[in-house]
């Protein structure tokens, strides 16, 4: 399994990130999938309601009203993203508890680092187990196949 994000996209998460230190911010992925690779197609900046270093939550307000968007627009969610202000871009056991999907893509972007680092993972909850997932950043990401006319 592939995620495939355009860099302008990667760049808002990261500017998303940067202005929200020291805490952590977050939001939801949207797009399509064809086989084994999830095009993101557009990036949900949401507020950590908490407002905290370590942890994050979503607004069930501001996730429904992505979730309608991402529907009008034929989209369909690809997961979630959060920060790490000082920590490293893997699953803490907090985010590995409230993982509720197993099909559902979990990545993290942290700061902690000389440079920042975006991984995405696939996180079974019952298991504890992660599984890390290719992340390409690209220029210009093409419809799918299937979505050409």
């Amino acid at each position: 399994m592939r995620i495939r994000l355009k860099r302008s996209d990667y760049l808002r998460i990261l500017e998303h990130a940067r202005s929200g230190l020291p805490d952590e911010v977050c939001g939801l992925i949207a797009g399509r999938i064809e086989e084994d690779m999830h095009y993101v197609e557009k990036v949900y900046l949401l507020d950590n309601p908490d407002a905290c270093p370590e942890h994050f939550s979503i607004d069930p307000r501001a996730q429904l009203e992505a979730i309608r968007d991402m529907r009008s627009l034929g989209l369909v969610p690809l997961g979630n993203f959060h920060s790490h202000p000082s920590t490293p871009a893997r699953p803490s056991d907090e985010d590995i508890k409230l993982a509720y999907d197993p099909s559902a893509n979990y990545c993290i972007l942290s700061l902690a680092g000389d440079e920042p680092a975006l991984k995405c993972f696939r996180i079974e909850r019952a298991t504890r187990t992660t599984r890390e997932t290719d992340v390409e950043i690209v220029e210009y990401a093409p419809l799918p196949r299937a979505f050409q006319n």
